[in-house]
């Protein structure tokens, strides 16, 4: 076992404060990685504040971890001390269900362990995340981060660019197509980038006119204000898929109609209940609404692959730890464009 310094949540009305954390002794399968840069996360809000239920205490968040090799264990071949590396939401799971054997581990039957607060027999009896200087993971759970990228932006990739990507790849949204985005924020942001680098015609769907400058220069078409009425009807019948990441519960009925007969609504940012169904526009236009969440070990790794050759990073603010209570509280207001990163050599 070693000590490493973390930043942690003790309660959940607590600020995150400094701790010392013990992480487990390298084993035959594990790397070690140095954090050099933690993506902020939304999810990490709700899990620091029990906002989901289930947290256990001291929480350390993190789950957009880029980092350095700095040990490896005797079963580890294809990661190099010194190697540049990543690790993301999937902490580890069964590795023998189906959704497992497909590559699909964030679908895994038995449920997968997340990278941070979950069971194990590591110290502390929970996984600690990347608010710290150092972790332990399985190799199976590590990606390789392409020369080229630059770390601090990629980090928010093994997040939010892996779960916009994965349904937009599992929807096969190529040149041809038309893909709408909506909302703009951590998620989607990287969506219009993502859709625009496959070659679909990709608009920007936003309640805010004020947002418009900043989509085309992330690479929209177009942008689409969902409150204008008239502007909202005459794109109806338009669109093969939209990714929807609006985060909290919304009247996703406000945007059926856009679709074409076929068409799919992907919800990636609002998890629980919501909007009741109103299955007339499913019914008269054969179409669906579908959920996705992070994509598996695989296609992440081939996410950041394409996201090296098309020189897709998330656009980010660099903080230092101490600056993180604030930029929760910036989060919730939105005020960030779009991401937060954290430089972990701020941590001491």
């Amino acid at each position: 076992m070693s000590a490493t310094s973390s930043y942690a949540a003790l309660s959940a009305t607590s600020l995150l404060a400094p701790l010392k954390i013990e992480r487990r002794k390298l084993g035959e399968n594990d790397v070690q990685i140095a954090i050099e840069f933690c993506g902020v996360c939304h999810s990490d809000i709700h899990m620091a504040r029990n906002e989901w239920g289930g947290a256990h205490y001291p929480v350390v968040p993190g789950h957009e971890i880029i980092g350095k090799v700095t040990a490896v264990g005797g079963n580890v071949t294809i990661f190099k001390i010194g190697q540049r590396v990543g690790a993301g939401y999937i902490g580890n799971s069964c590795k023998v269900c189906p959704s497992c054997k497909a590559d699909f581990e964030q679908y895994c039957i038995e449920g997968f362990d997340p990278i941070f607060n979950s069971p194990t027999k590591d110290p502390g009896g929970f996984t600690y995340g990347g608010y710290s200087k150092s972790i332990v993971v399985n190799k199976d759970v590590v990606l390789a981060v392409p020369t080229g990228l630059d770390p601090a932006g990629a980090a928010p990739l093994l997040c939010a660019g892996i779960t916009t990507y994965s349904p937009l790849r599992h929807w096969g949204v190529k040149p041809g197509m038309t893909v709408g985005i909506i909302g703009l924020g951590g998620l989607g942001h990287m969506g219009v980038k993502l859709s625009h680098a496959m070659g679909a015609k990709t608009v920007m769907i936003t309640t805010s006119k004020n947002k418009a400058a900043d989509a085309m220069k992330l690479g929209a078409d177009e942008v689409l204000i969902s409150t204008d009425s008239v502007a909202m009807k005459s794109m109806s019948r338009q669109f093969d898929f939209l990714l929807n990441t609006i985060p909290g519960p919304h009247d996703y009925n406000h945007y059926m109609d856009l679709l074409k007969v076929d068409g799919t609504m992907c919800i990636v940012g609002s998890i629980g209940p919501t909007a009741e169904l109103n299955t007339e526009p499913l019914i008269y236009g054969r179409r669906s609404i579908a959920g996705s969440m992070v994509g598996g070990i695989k296609e992440t790794q081939e996410m950041l692959y394409f996201c090296a050759k098309h020189q897709i990073v998330a656009d980010i603010e660099l903080i230092s730890m101490d600056q993180i209570n604030q930029a929760y509280e910036r989060i919730l207001k939105n005020d960030v464009k779009y991401r937060f990163v954290i430089d972990m050599s701020t941590l001491t």
